[in-house]
């Protein structure tokens, strides 16, 4: 019997990806390792300074965060913190090394059932979007 959910990685792709505003507040010092990855079946949207994932026929940039060791239940904890509240729901999902191209099983944060989001964002890159940037 297990004590809480599985020690996955997670998948980010918006505030929380590296040089973005919220990594460095939320992941610094947590993390072991972060790479390029891809989630498929996905479509990103904008959002209130934030994107959401929602499924659809696209791909998501991101990156693949591994929690440093003896960290994983508290880094959870936080980024559930963060999430949670913000119209997100948190789930397993594979994704795509961009390195090696391998599957990785990881935790994505995807918008809630009834959670309002923006336009989307063509080419599924948070970084790439359009208009104005926060820092």
């Amino acid at each position: 019997m297990t004590d809480g959910p599985p020690e996955l990685p997670f998948f980010v792709y918006g505030t929380l990806r590296p040089g973005e505003y919220n990594h460095d507040r939320f992941l610094l010092g947590r993390t072991a390792g972060e790479e390029a990855a891809r989630l498929p079946g996905a479509l990103l949207h904008d959002g209130p300074g934030y994107p959401y994932v929602v499924p659809g026929e696209g791909l998501v940039a991101g990156e693949l965060v591994t929690a440093a060791p003896g960290a994983y239940a508290e880094l959870l904890a936080v980024l559930d913190r963060v999430e949670l509240p913000a119209g997100y729901e948190r789930a397993a999902c594979e994704v795509v090394r961009v390195g090696d191209g391998t599957a990785v099983r990881a935790w994505v944060w995807f918008a809630a059932p009834g959670t309002p989001y923006g336009p989307l964002i063509r080419g599924g890159d948070w970084r790439a979007r359009p208009g104005p940037r926060r820092s």
